[in-house]
């Protein structure tokens, strides 16, 4: 059930991150629902193969180098989604940190666990 509520709240929060960034298309809800799940895979499958090989120029970039990491995520994922796409590389930067942001917040508001009542 925490998955689920985990892609829900991922898919919210691209839509909002796309209604906020000009630039960014997402055509709905299922769409941001195969983009938060395209998202999630490449995070657990690539996203540790590119920061393993990309770590010297990390470690010299003090780990800001990881945005570029997430960026071509982002854009690797717009190439995978019909219904999602990215005008610019730097606005794909710009849409990972602030979904992560949105992504924090909807998780900080939304509980973990629906079964855990004060």
């Amino acid at each position: 059930m925490t998955v689920l509520i985990n892609w829900i709240v991922s898919a919210i929060a691209i839509l909002i991150t796309a209604y906020l960034l000009p630039g960014v298309m997402v055509d709905g809800f299922g769409s941001a629902l195969i983009v938060a799940l395209v998202l999630g895979i490449l995070n657990a499958l690539v996203r540790p193969i590119f920061l393993a090989l990309t770590l010297p120029i990390n470690l010299l970039t003090l780990g800001f180098f990881t945005f570029i990491v997430n960026a071509l995520l982002v854009m690797a994922a717009a190439a995978f989604v019909p219904g999602f796409s990215l005008s610019s590389f730097w606005l794909a930067v710009i849409f990972g940190i602030v979904l992560a942001l949105i992504t924090y917040i909807l998780n900080w508001i939304v509980p973990d666990r629906l079964d855990r009542r004060v």
